[in-house]
């Protein structure tokens, strides 16, 4: 048994990965991204509707695989 106290590696999203990303000004998450490339700092992540490069990396934290909606509409 290990008394490492040192955090667990979070296992790095694939350049491709469909992902949502959280907002800076009020934290929500928004779809429609994926993962351009994984750095060291986090994430490139790029818009698919136009398939920019944002400038800014994400943190990992920020970062999650995108979810799909479950509403049922009748």
């Amino acid at each position: 048994m290990s008394n490492s106290t040192s955090p667990q590696p979070r296992p790095a999203l694939e350049p491709g990965t469909k992902v949502e990303v959280r907002t800076g000004f009020d934290r929500t998450w928004v779809n429609g991204y994926e993962i351009h490339a994984v750095t060291q700092d986090g994430y490139s992540v790029k818009r698919r509707s136009d398939d920019e490069i944002l400038p800014a990396v994400f943190a990992h934290d920020d970062v999650r695989r995108e979810r799909r909606n479950s509403m049922w509409w009748y």
